[in-house]
């Protein structure tokens, strides 16, 4: 025994852990991306899939071997990943913390290309397990910022064999500027953020600046944000995907990654979808288990990337409500029916009694959430939807028809719909919708979408729609007058889901 441990570490002295180092890219336009590479424990000689592991907006890439998850998000972190078995590329994107460039918000022919350059050097790491010549086995995790680069990348690289794209976007537009309504709340915070910590494209700035003074943005400035992506990118994906998003995500909400589920479902690809109790926003209801982004999130990576065929990655979609408890479903949508409710009344325009502030609460990501989250408002009209005699899941789309008329000092007006539930007075998943108004005196019909939802209708238990006429997340009201909603209607999505334990 005591010879076969010496005889052990000896060989451990001569064979020593690979170590995690720091090195720079240059990529297709000369620019310098600073890079991470942390080796998973692995024999001497032996090779692993290495997960390209990219952060948030302003944010530069991890550089600890050991760096854990944050739930709130849905980030995995660095050590779970090497754990699992995998290396780690973490990096600092385009013209944040000390890569040169200027940011383009994860353009394919900026960032996109940048990460290109990032895969080839994966390709020249010894510890990185190759499919081919300059093509090694990688995957990708990363929130937000580096949530959008996956899409962006797998649509314009094949070496990629897997992503895991978490709290990310279909279109800049419409997440940033639904309906051409400038997302005021959380424009404000990005931008701070991003020009305190980075060199930004001047596309960014003016936008910003448009914006913030007048609620809207340049036809230009729309164009450029729409090009960084995925959009129609998303069409070119032919790899395993699962998608995490928050229900309480008022930045990428969930209709950004049910527009990139659609897409890639019409692919064929294996997919999954994954909604949490976090992401861009305040969790003020029960999160449920907070390691289950984690969990699924690795066992996608051992069954597509480690390539395991005995791991089971789960149904196709699964979500959780507003108490915690998780549901799952052979995929989205599973709609069987819906809910229709219908009322009518006089909004006044104005900045009074809207939606917002708030300030964060339990389970905030930071301290920067309150401000972007919609609140039961006092000015509003309502439409009551009671409860039934069973529990009813109600995920995904709710539609609104509306038939108005009204007048006021500018007739382009937007007001905003939100559904409260009656028992906690919490707005379902903090989300707020706007919807444009032609206050021109005539009368006019519109139909739109809601922000997703998923939220069980409890016996005895109901929610209500109200239509205000201001909202923190989206800026100042601008007008003044009155709008007499005529009829309004709402359809709610029930789906057939099972319980998982």
């Amino acid at each position: 025994m005591v010879g076969t441990i010496s005889v052990l570490g000896a060989l451990a002295l001569a064979s020593p852990a690979a170590q995690a180092r720091t090195d720079t890219v240059t990529s297709f336009d000369g620019t310098q991306i600073k890079v991470n590479f942390f080796p998973t424990d692995l024999p001497s000689g032996k090779r692993a899939p290495t997960v390209l592991f990219g952060p948030g907006w302003s944010s530069p890439g991890a550089t600890d071997p050991e760096g854990t998850s944050d739930p709130t998000i849905g980030d995995v972190g660095v050590g779970p990943l090497r754990a699992a078995g995998y290396n780690v590329l973490t990096w600092d994107p385009r013209g944040f913390g000390d890569s040169g460039g200027t940011v383009q918000v994860d353009s394919p022919d900026a960032e996109g290309r940048d990460v290109r350059k990032l895969i080839s050097y994966v390709a020249k790491q010894p510890e990185a397990k190759l499919d081919g010549r300059n093509d090694p086995r990688v995957g990708m995790t990363g929130a937000s910022y580096g949530g959008g680069i996956q899409l962006v990348t797998a649509g314009i690289d094949r070496r990629v064999d897997v992503i895991v794209p978490d709290i990310a976007w279909h279109s800049l537009t419409t997440s940033l500027y639904k309906d051409s309504t400038f997302k005021a709340g959380w424009g404000t915070i990005l931008y701070s953020l991003g020009s305190a910590l980075g060199t930004l494209d001047p596309h960014v700035n003016s936008a910003y600046t448009s914006g913030a003074a007048t609620g809207s943005i340049s036809s230009e400035d729309e164009e450029w944000f729409a090009s960084r992506g995925p959009g129609d990118l998303v069409k070119r994906i032919e790899i395993p995907t699962m998608l995490v998003q928050g229900t309480v995500d008022t930045l990428f909400t969930l209709r950004e990654a049910i527009a990139n589920y659609r897409i890639l479902r019409h692919n064929g690809v294996p997919l999954k979808m994954v909604w949490f109790c976090g992401g861009h926003g305040s969790c003020l209801t029960d999160q449920g288990n907070t390691g289950r982004v984690q969990r699924e999130t690795i066992a996608w990576l051992d069954r597509w990337l480690s390539r395991d065929r005995s791991v089971k990655t789960g149904p196709g979609f699964d979500w959780i409500n507003q108490d915690g408890e998780r549901f799952t479903a052979k995929r989205y949508p599973a709609h069987h029916r819906t809910i229709a409710a219908s009322g009518s009344g006089s909004l006044p325009i104005t900045q009074l009694g809207g939606s917002g502030p708030s300030g964060p609460g339990p389970g905030a990501v930071g301290t920067i959430a309150g401000p972007t989250n919609g609140t039961k408002a006092t000015n509003a009209v309502n439409v009551e939807v009671p409860g039934g005699r069973s529990d009813r899941q109600l995920v995904g789309v709710p539609k609104l028809k509306l038939s108005y008329s009204g007048t006021a000092t500018q007739s382009d007006v937007r007001v905003f719909a939100q559904l409260v539930d009656d028992d906690t007075g919490i707005v379902l998943g903090n989300q707020v919708t706007p919807i444009p108004l032609d206050l021109d005196g005539g009368e006019h019909t519109l139909s739109r979408p809601l922000e997703a939802i998923a939220h069980t209708l409890r016996p005895g238990s109901g929610v209500t729609l109200q239509i205000t006429a201001s909202a923190t997340n989206y800026g100042p009201q601008r007008a003044t007058g009155l709008a007499d909603l005529d009829e309004v209607d709402l359809k709610l999505p029930v789906v057939k889901g099972h319980r998982a334990r």
